[in-house]
């Protein structure tokens, strides 16, 4: 492995820049066909500075070097945004990088996958320790097919649904099909984001995730990034093997993305960057934060620039609404036909929680949207609304002591209590 990382500060240009030139010195990469998967515009990483190392680095040896945008189930980057996704201006495309191809991944098109193969009912039974019992088909983006090398280039981060994100995750949802996304994200909610969220090591999403990467026998290799807090640059890189990269940046990334506190808080807001465009991707704010909210408490996601649920699947979203894991586990007959990834976002926005046909849905804490999003819509999602113009972050600063938190740049940082 090929690797460096600070616990304080970031690593400097030149650091990243010989690390990149010393993993990547190795002739036999000189004519091959490298894909690279980045993530999309709600990631924090320095996207642009790593793609033109690579282009730097290959650019000249190789006959393709091409990038696939991750975008598991998020809607396609337009030129414009693919163009500040990777720090280039129009003419720069057309002239440095006129060779680089930029794809993005169309989850909803059957004609762009592949089958890669099945992973058997008893399998998935094992893998789940016995929460699930089902065969599924894994299909991934052809491209993957017509190139030499697979390059995973993206962020880790803790992350509601595997524990943390990156490594083989670029694969499974970044550019696999509706079949894993599905079963694995229902694995997830069937253990809680509550519970599995910064776990470290593998948890079994992750295990599921590994298992179906490596029914893709294209070689593969990953370029694992820690993003310091507060920042776009570097505290670490590791480049190897998807699982071993993942593993060492997941260690660093527990070290720094994670904030413990020594008491939990009766209201916390939120407040949501631009990066997060509807609540799909915004419900990160409430993810992160669910540990540290007290019993009854409130989190408040402030996105006055949202006003979607979700660009992709805000119809699903309609009909089955916002609730906890078991108003879906005790209607499983009227609620099975839908996709386990939708369910999934749902019961983890709504957090932990009961339910039962006595005493009905009782969620743990308090799910409000300011937003712009209606108090009606909001209602109808079974969410809580509160008007986005009766808040001023600023006036919600320092007040800990009062039981209540802000969170200036919510979405990634994820907050825990302190043990006793």
């Amino acid at each position: 492995m090929y690797s460096l990382a600070v616990n304080n500060g970031t690593l400097s240009d030149e650091q990243i820049s010989g690390l990149v030139h010393q993993a990547l010195a190795d002739r036999q990469l000189d004519g091959q066909r490298i894909l690279i998967l980045i993530p999309d515009g709600t990631r924090t990483a320095p996207i642009p500075q790593i793609f033109r190392l690579l282009h730097q680095e290959l650019g000249k040896r190789v006959p393709a070097l091409d990038f696939l945008i991750a975008l598991g189930t998020h809607n396609p980057m337009s030129e414009e945004q693919i163009n500040h996704l990777v720090g280039v201006t129009p003419k720069e495309r057309e002239t440095t990088f006129k060779k680089v191809r930029i794809f993005n991944h169309l989850w909803n098109e059957p004609d762009t996958f592949i089958s890669c193969g099945v992973i058997s009912a008893d399998e998935i039974a094992e893998i789940s320790r016995g929460m699930l019992h089902q065969s599924v088909e894994v299909r991934v983006n052809k491209l993957v097919t017509q190139y030499d090398l697979i390059m995973i280039c993206g962020p880790v981060f803790p992350h509601e649904v595997v524990g943390f994100s990156g490594g083989n995750k670029y694969f499974f949802p970044g550019i696999g099909g509706q079949e894993v996304i599905d079963i694995s994200h229902w694995l997830g909610a069937l253990i809680t984001s509550y519970e599995i969220i910064g776990t470290s090591g593998i948890t079994p999403v992750r295990r599921l995730i590994n298992r179906a990467a490596n029914l893709i026998s294209t070689p593969k290799l990953c370029l694992a990034m820690v993003v310091a807090p507060k920042t776009n640059q570097l505290a670490g890189l590791y480049i190897d093997k998807p699982e071993s990269a993942w593993e060492a940046a997941a260690k660093l990334s527990d070290k720094l993305h994670i904030t413990y506190v020594d008491r939990s808080f009766k209201q916390v807001l939120s407040v949501m960057p631009e990066m997060y465009d509807d609540i799909w991707t915004a419900a990160k704010g409430m993810y992160k934060l669910e540990p540290v909210v007290a019993d009854g408490g409130e989190v408040i996601i402030y996105a006055p620039h949202i006003t979607e649920f979700s660009y992709t699947h805000g119809e699903i979203l309609s009909q089955i609404g916002y609730h906890v894991r078991d108003y879906f586990l005790k209607q499983w007959d009227k609620f099975q036909a839908y996709p386990g990834g939708v369910l999934a976002h749902s019961t983890h926005l709504k957090g932990m929680g009961t339910f039962d046909f006595t005493e009905g849905e009782k969620a743990r804490i308090r799910v409000t949207l300011a937003t712009g999003i209606s108090a009606e819509r909001c209602a109808a999602h079974n969410l809580n609304y509160r008007d986005p113009a009766t808040i001023r972050p600023t006036e919600w600063a320092n007040r800990e002591d009062e039981g209540i938190l802000l969170v200036p740049k919510s979405g990634e940082i994820l907050y825990r209590l302190i043990q006793a």
